[in-house]
């Protein structure tokens, strides 16, 4: 496997789209401040790092609305192995005009472009959510 980050979001979409209630993938700490952020943003319910086999696992506990639809309706890896994006803050376009966010890898760690925009920080852009 060449990006486990494009593998967990991918696990994210396909449980969204077969409302499975929780997706589970290998752990990372990278993985962790994703999940942290879609936490944070209110994209997922919760998440928790448990331990099978000596391995960790990070457990997602996915988010639907009340109709059954999914939190999440878009969620596509921008940053790839083969092509690094990296932006400025002030040249990152708003997902969605505000309603959806960017996960940005940057000095201050990983966070959302509204968090990213209040610090006044870029860096590489991971992901979009909507």
């Amino acid at each position: 496997m060449s990006d486990p980050l494009a593998d967990m979001l991918t696990r994210i979409r396909n449980g969204q789209n077969s409302k499975l209630v929780t997706v589970s993938c290998p752990h990372s700490k990278l993985k962790e401040s994703v999940v942290k952020v879609l936490k944070s943003e209110g994209y997922i319910s919760a998440f928790d790092v448990s331990e099978i086999d000596s391995k960790k696992v990070l457990n997602i506990e996915l988010k639907f609305q009340r109709n059954g639809q999914g939190a999440i309706t878009e969620i596509k890896k921008i940053s790839k192995p083969g092509k690094r994006v990296a932006s400025s803050i002030s040249s990152l376009p708003m997902n969605f005009n505000g309603l959806g966010i960017y996960v940005l890898s940057t000095s201050k760690g990983v966070i959302s472009d509204k968090t990213a925009r209040e610090l006044g920080v870029g860096g590489e852009v991971i992901c979009k959510v909507f």
